[in-house]
């Protein structure tokens, strides 16, 4: 009767070793970012574009960060902020441009390695 006990109680003990080390899961943190709207997405292939409008320069890289913290399919990913105005039908008001790799086919698409982002604002843009 002792034994079946112990036994148990290992077995006990194992489970919730083997379940606490199965949930470390890495929580993806919310980024503090001035409103933008994202008007353009691709949702499969190996490089994607995603393109951000907002409407003012304040702050373009935590957009480009709230942004590229919500990519986590594998893939190479072109993120392209322009201003929501001020653009016309052939060319946007482009504020910013950034990029991410995700897995393997993120950094063969970007050349990146897997999870970096690069982020460059363009100089001399407004919006008003």
């Amino acid at each position: 009767m002792r034994t079946r006990t112990i036994t148990a109680g290992l077995a006990a003990a194992a489970l919730l070793t083997l379940t606490a080390c199965g949930t470390d899961t890495e929580e993806t943190k919310s980024v503090d970012a001035p409103p933008y709207k994202v008007v353009q997405q691709d949702t499969s292939g190996n490089s994607r574009t995603v393109t951000v409008e907002v409407d003012s320069t304040d702050r373009l890289e935590d957009v480009f960060n709230a942004v590229a913290n919500d990519l986590t399919e594998e893939a190479g990913y072109h993120i392209l902020i322009n201003c929501s105005s001020g653009g016309t039908a052939k060319a946007d008001n482009r504020l910013a441009n950034g990029r991410k790799a995700v897995g393997n086919m993120g950094q063969a698409a970007t050349g990146l390695k897997d999870g970096e982002t690069e982020f460059k604002a363009n100089e001399g843009r407004t919006c008003p």
